[in-house]
């Protein structure tokens, strides 16, 4: 499905998202944790995996590798949709 006129598509690798987006979907999730990928391959590269991360850290590895924002994410008015489960992906495409 093509996003049409009503979408705006942002690719995070060319356009990096800012702070004032990760914390309006930060309160829209209810947590940084809820955003943040840990099957991205920077995760245990960095040996984050053997460390207990703070709301803090996860919003810090966000902004700083778009690869741990776990994606897509999809925010229709006050309802956010992260990752790509199927019954993620089909309870977005209900709310629009």
């Amino acid at each position: 499905m093509q996003p049409d006129s009503k979408f705006e598509l942002q690719d995070i690798k060319y356009e990096p998202i800012t702070e004032s987006q990760i914390d309006h979907m930060k309160d829209l999730a209810g947590s940084y944790e809820a955003l943040f990928s840990r099957v991205a391959m920077k995760y245990r590269a960095l040996g984050l995996n053997e460390k207990k991360l703070s709301e803090r850290d996860y919003k810090k590895h966000i902004l700083q590798e778009y690869t741990f924002l776990k994606r897509p994410v999809i925010i229709i008015g006050d309802q956010i949709f992260i990752g790509n489960s199927k019954k993620n992906i089909a309870s977005a495409k209900s709310a629009m």
